[in-house]
């Protein structure tokens, strides 16, 4: 049997094939537009998402055999805000994970309603990138769209609506909303009376390898498949890679170099940090997972070579960074503010140490180290609740670059395991699907046989202390600047 699973990305979505071994058959991506109304903003449509996903399956099944699809799901960017009204049409566009407008809600949530509080009801606090800050802004802001709400969903769940008739998500994602129990799985109905909605107006729950339905059977004739083919209720983007990358279980790490960055730990018990420097979320599995998650990861080097040096040829600029553990030039990497673990929207990209010798190349270095210190800064928090972590896994776009997981195991410390397919979310809900259909018995078992590690980047010891003094370094700067990006902002 052949399985489907869609990544519903920031910039494109991603469709991939996986037959019931886990070989991939074939990958489709379709990009959609991304608007920025403001600054700080950050929209999409969400019609634009089901018009390409649509095209894309029916560009993925070209020369397959269609009557073989079993099953669907999905991983998709976390957080954003989609609203339907009572005739299921999108009220607005989606507000997206990586919008800062909602800086005065969650000042109202963490400080008039209380990080403890939320953090009880929630086992979070709230970040403008969240979906609950969100919902207010809209009651705040747009009161006449707040009053059409019928329905509150995520990215990936309007597909999952468009596709089945039902709606659904699942726990890892709803994690994200800063509106689920996350230790319970299930809705808080605190939380709804606070963003003054009712828990009708959310959708169901489920746990990620769980089918939610099956294709509408228009659906099914438009794309040529069995109407018997299910649809499982997928994951959040961080979650599905971890299923991808078989970062299941307790104790186990993975780093994702998307457009975001992430380090995923997963726990088979509920953790929460007495900082709420990471998250503490549900995870594709049936149990949790703890997370630290930046904004701008790959997007900074994207930005970096596109927009500011000019050029799309990654790997040249590469080519001339020879001197690790020795640049005088730091970076900041917070393009659109920072998560995990400032929760700070003021935060602003920096580059600091420059002099006249300093060379495009150590600029180049920069970008990559800065994102590699980043994420060591949620790690060193992880480390605090004495979970030991010797090595991870890692995939996203960046995790392509052989030089940037040097720079990540050094500066880490720790050995980063290679995988044979680094497709991310979208391997990881082709997966789930297959669990849904009965394929394999649990996500856990899915993993063992198909997640291959090909290669283990170690750190080098003496490379290892020269980033040891660097991060020592690096450590000392968003300090120094935070009340000054207050100040510019």
């Amino acid at each position: 049997m052949l399985y489907i699973g869609i990544d519903l990305g920031t910039s494109s979505v991603k469709l991939l094939l996986m037959d019931a071994a886990g070989n991939v058959k074939n990958i489709v991506s379709r990009e959609y537009p991304l608007y920025f109304p403001n600054p700080g903003w950050s929209e999409q449509k969400p019609e634009d998402w089901y018009k390409e996903t649509m095209q894309g399956l029916k560009e993925l099944l070209e020369g397959f055999p269609k009557e073989e699809v079993a099953g669907i799901s999905f991983g998709g960017q976390m957080h954003g805000l989609v609203i339907l009204d009572d005739k299921d049409e999108v009220i607005r566009p989606a507000i997206l994970w990586n919008d800062g407008r909602t800086t005065e809600e969650c000042d109202y949530l963490n400080n008039e309603i209380g990080k403890e509080t939320l953090s009880e009801y929630t086992a979070n606090i709230s970040f403008t990138g969240f979906t609950a800050p969100k919902i207010l802004w809209v009651k705040n802001k747009e009161p006449e769209n707040f009053a059409r709400i019928k329905k509150i969903m995520l990215p990936k769940d309007y597909l999952a609506y468009k596709l089945t008739g039902e709606h659904c998500t699942d726990v890892s994602d709803a994690s994200g909303m800063l509106l689920l129990d996350v230790k319970n799985r299930c809705w808080s109905k605190e939380m709804c009376e606070i963003c003054g909605i009712t828990t009708d107006m959310l959708p169901k729950l489920y746990e990620s390898y769980e089918c939610v339905g099956t294709v509408l059977p228009e659906i099914a004739k438009e794309l040529g498949l069995s109407e018997n083919v299910k649809v499982a209720a997928g994951a959040g983007d961080n979650a599905a890679a971890a299923v991808a990358t078989g970062t299941v279980g307790d104790g186990k790490c993975n780093i994702s170099l998307g457009t975001s960055g992430t380090i995923f730990i997963s726990s088979a018990k509920f953790g929460v940090d007495k900082h709420n420097a990471l998250h503490a979320f549900c995870d594709a599995n049936g149990a949790y997972h703890l997370m630290g998650c930046m904004l701008s990861a790959a997007s900074c080097n994207k930005w970096w070579m596109d927009e500011i040096i000019g050029t799309k040829d990654y790997k040249k600029e590469q080519e001339a960074i020879t001197k690790l553990g020795e640049n005088h030039v730091y970076y900041l990497p917070y393009l659109m503010g920072e998560r995990s673990p400032y929760n700070n929207p003021n935060a602003r990209a920096t580059f600091i140490g420059m002099t006249m010798d300093t060379t495009r190349a150590d600029m180049t270095q920069a970008v990559l180290e800065g994102v590699a210190f980043a994420l060591r800064d949620s790690f060193e928090v992880a480390k605090t609740l004495g979970i030991p972590i010797e090595r991870t896994k890692i995939c996203g776009g960046g995790a392509k670059s052989p030089l940037w997981k040097k720079i990540i195991a050094n500066v880490l410390n720790i050995k980063v395991d290679v995988l044979e397919t680094e497709e991310g979310p979208s391997l990881g809900g082709a997966m789930l699907a297959a669990v849904a259909c009965g394929e394999y018995k649990n996500v856990e078992s899915a993993a063992a046989a198909i997640v291959k590690v090909v290669d283990t980047v170690e750190p080098d010891p003496e490379l290892a202390a020269k980033y040891e003094a660097r991060y020592q370094q690096f450590k000392n700067i968003y300090p120094a600047c935070k009340d000054l990006f207050d100040k510019i902002i």
